[in-house]
């Protein structure tokens, strides 16, 4: 995982200029939707309140890797390696996804709020959109999708 303040993005030379140009576009004010990048990548943006962690699951995917922003509030997103963990909901290939039990082991945690992301590669688990010490909150989050 990465976790880097956009102003840095274009440093990750595996990252398309079409896909810099369409973060560094984005604000708080950017529609909610489905968003085609290029022939490689998507983006979803999204509204939702965030969660307690005891209700969030681990994920991971196989073909696309991640760039989780946000563009207005906070979150707290865990992660960690996906080899090991037991697996809850088994892949699913049309939504490139699987889930994973809450492991006992303590993961790697970061608070994401606009102007910083995460990228996550396929091998990486990540509970996204938990609330900060217990208080949810309304956030506006993209997750950009690179195929691998």
């Amino acid at each position: 995982m990465i976790i880097d303040n956009l102003k840095n993005i274009s440093n990750y030379n595996f990252i398309s200029q079409n896909v810099i140009d369409f973060l560094t576009g984005l604000n708080s004010q950017t529609e909610t939707g489905h968003y085609e990048i290029d022939e490689h990548s998507y983006a979803n943006v999204d509204i939702y309140d965030t969660k307690n962690s005891c209700i969030c699951k681990f994920e991971a995917h196989k073909k696309y890797i991640d760039i989780q922003m946000l563009l207005s509030g906070k979150e707290e997103l865990d992660f960690m390696p996906a080899e090991g963990l037991i697996v809850c909901e088994e892949y699913d290939d049309k939504r490139d996804i699987m889930f994973f039990e809450n492991p006992d082991k303590i993961s790697d945690r970061v608070i994401l709020e606009p102007g910083k992301f995460a990228l996550i590669f396929p091998h990486e688990a990540h509970k996204p959109q938990m609330n900060i010490c217990g208080n949810s909150e309304q956030v506006k989050k993209v997750v950009v999708k690179i195929l691998v």
